[in-house]
């Protein structure tokens, strides 16, 4: 096998250097995790001309705030009507709303980018610790200020999602960011495409997805484990994408991108394989299951409500959000923000 992975190193397009490891075998859907509906028939929101609102927030004055993939920042009212904010001339991807009503937009081409209504752009950092970024992705604000962020790759930009999943190196990180001195410090790195961020209520711990990895790890900022790292909830049913700080009935919302991939979990212990994959076409590499699931977990990171769809409903969901009673939908490929009414905390 040593011998066949470097022939094939040898004809790889894409930089990929595959490691091997073993998936844990997927939870039943049973439970909380039974197949449901909460999400067919999801009332939708077209971004006009653009696609791919990624992620979602709802400003101060209960609007909703999206970036889509040609780099336009977009709010809508509460009718569903959208308004042009502003233009990155990148990608925006994680969007949070500041103190003083600014937007914070973690754009994946430009950097940590602070957006307001007549659209001015600020870039508060494009690099971390001497580093540029990468995949500057996702982001969520303490009450003092301070931003914690994630680039989810070193070698691979968002766009290589695939790609870096499929070679499981684990070069994400998690950055703080003072933006009173700029300064950036390391909270975790050797984080498998590292993705959503979100606060505790009394931000004493942050989480961060893994989305190769199905799992989010927590990181404690207070007390006498400061700075530790551990895993707070694990063998997740699906890809986490982005996740919410706690909310004030206790959740932590999280997208699932996808529903786990059979195929993909037969190929993680076989790097030969992967370094194949990611040298097919496109149509030929393992397909997401685009049905739409986000989860609720509470503190100590269960699962205390799963809201799934069909076959059609709004998907991929990449975003969530709870805001005046629905749950906000966003989605990497989609042309519509969604929304659902939100289900009643289990808290």
């Amino acid at each position: 096998m040593g011998i066949l992975l470097s022939a094939l190193r040898g004809l790889d397009r894409t930089g990929i250097d595959p490691v091997a490891w073993h998936p844990p075998t997927p939870p039943p859907l049973t439970g909380p995790l039974a197949p449901s509906a909460e999400l067919d028939g999801a009332e939708r929101w077209a971004t006009p001309g653009s696609k791919g609102p990624e992620d979602v927030a709802v400003d101060h004055q209960g609007r909703l705030i999206t970036g889509t993939d040609d780099g336009k920042v977009w709010r809508f009212d509460a009718a569903g009507r959208a308004t042009l904010i502003a233009d990155t001339g990148g990608r925006p991807l994680g969007v949070e709303i500041l103190d003083d009503g600014r937007y914070l937009i973690c754009d994946c081409e430009r950097g940590v980018l602070r957006v307001d209504e007549s659209g001015r752009i600020e870039t508060l950092t494009d690099t971390a610790l001497g580093r540029p970024l990468v995949a500057c992705n996702n982001s969520a604000v303490g009450r003092d200020g301070t931003i914690y962020f994630t680039d989810s790759s070193s070698k691979f930009s968002v766009a290589e999602h695939r790609t870096d999943v499929l070679e499981h190196g684990g070069t994400g990180r998690l950055i703080r960011f003072d933006p009173a001195t700029g300064e950036t410090d390391l909270l975790a790195d050797g984080l498998q495409f590292a993705n959503g961020v979100g606060l505790s209520a009394d931000e004493s711990f942050v989480v961060v997805a893994e989305t190769g990895a199905y799992q989010i790890r927590r990181v404690e900022l207070a007390g006498p484990e400061t700075g530790r790292v551990s895993i707070w909830a694990e063998n997740l049913p699906g890809l986490p994408d982005n996740l919410t700080s706690q909310t004030a009935g206790g959740v932590f919302w999280v997208a699932l991108y996808s529903p786990r991939m059979r195929l993909l979990d037969l190929l993680a212990p076989h790097p030969a394989l992967r370094v194949v994959a990611a040298n097919l076409p496109r149509w030929a590499q393992p397909e997401p299951d685009h049905r739409g699931w986000v989860l609720g977990l509470d503190a100590s990171g269960a699962v205390v409500h799963s809201l799934q769809g069909g076959a059609g409903s709004y998907a991929p969901i990449t975003g969530v959000r709870e805001a005046d009673g629905w749950l906000y939908l966003g989605s990497l490929t989609a042309d519509a923000v969604a929304r659902v009414p939100a289900p009643r905390s289990a808290v």
